[in-house]
C-alpha cells in the first residue's frame, strides 16, 4: 500500500481506516477519509468508529486483514 492520505485533510491513513471507509461508504473507493473526517461525515465520535473497526475484525471481515 502506498502512503494514502485523507482526501479532505491530508492526514496519512492507517490500513484500518481505509478498510472502514470501504466497508461503510464504497468498496471500490480510490480516495479515502481518515477516521476523524469519517466521524464528521457520520456525525459520531472517533471512538464510535474505533469500536466498529474492532467489531468488524471480530466478525472476520476480510477488509480488515
Amino acid at each position: 500500500m502506498k502512503n494514502e492520505k485523507c482526501k479532505l485533510c491530508g492526514t496519512e491513513l492507517k490500513k484500518d481506516w481505509i478498510a472502514l471507509h470501504r466497508k461503510l461508504l464504497d468498496i471500490d473507493a480510490k480516495e479515502f477519509l481518515c477516521i476523524s473526517c469519517l466521524a464528521d461525515t457520520f456525525g459520531c465520535d472517533v471512538e464510535d468508529l474505533e469500536i466498529k473497526i474492532e467489531e468488524f475484525k471480530e466478525q472476520g471481515c476480510v477488509l480488515f486483514k
